[in-house]
């Protein structure tokens, strides 16, 4: 009988998230709208393109802060020798 209800709950919250995602599809023609009649668009999205540049950029900014500290520690360290 357990295994009953746990199926029941999996299907059930299965279905919850697909009500959910339903909702929202059918409601972004509304929204979009709803935002353009009073003056509030929503900010676009960057693209992939632009995600991945940012990511690049802020590698290469921590990979710089990281070989400045190295550089720091190893003078550090020779001074004290």
């Amino acid at each position: 009988m357990n295994a009953h209800f746990k199926d029941a709950w999996h299907h059930l919250r299965h279905a919850g998230s697909h009500l959910g995602r339903g909702v929202r599809e059918e409601l972004r023609p509304v929204e979009r709208k709803a935002r353009e009649v009073a003056g509030r668009e929503r900010p676009a999205e960057p693209s992939r393109r632009e995600r991945m540049r940012e990511n690049l950029r802020d590698a290469e900014h921590r990979a710089k802060e990281r070989s400045r500290s190295a550089m720091r520690d190893a003078k550090k360290r020779m001074r004290m020798s």
